[in-house]
């Protein structure tokens, strides 16, 4: 059974900085484009940024420039470093990894940016 397990979040101070990672247990193979998504307190699930196997990337206008997403294929795992943090980042993130027509989600790691 293939789970995503993240890691990372926390609280920081506005303009900190906190590094998220999400790795795969499980047999897996093929993981195609990896995703970061956020959620705040009564709003919708938004795409943060994506990266394809090729490595190729795309960031939510929001976070442009502030965000930087990376992934290690031989161990599973997607990054996303986050940089200039403002409390509108304030939300639970969530990994998501497409196999095939198939999708696992993370279970969701909480960050919190607040003087």
């Amino acid at each position: 059974q293939v789970q995503l397990v993240e890691s990372g979040g926390g609280l920081v101070q506005p303009g900190g900085s906190l590094s998220l990672s999400c790795a795969a247990s499980g047999s897996i193979f093929g993981i195609r484009d990896m995703d970061w998504y956020r959620q705040a307190p009564g709003k919708q699930r938004e795409l943060v940024a994506t990266i394809t196997t090729s490595g190729s990337t795309n960031y939510a206008d929001s976070v442009k420039g502030r965000f930087t997403i990376s992934r290690d294929n031989a161990k599973n795992t997607v990054y996303l470093q986050m940089n200039s943090l403002k409390p509108e980042d304030t939300a639970v993130y969530y990994c998501k990894f497409r196999v095939g027509i198939r999708y696992y989600w993370g279970q969701g790691t909480q960050v919190t940016v607040s003087s």
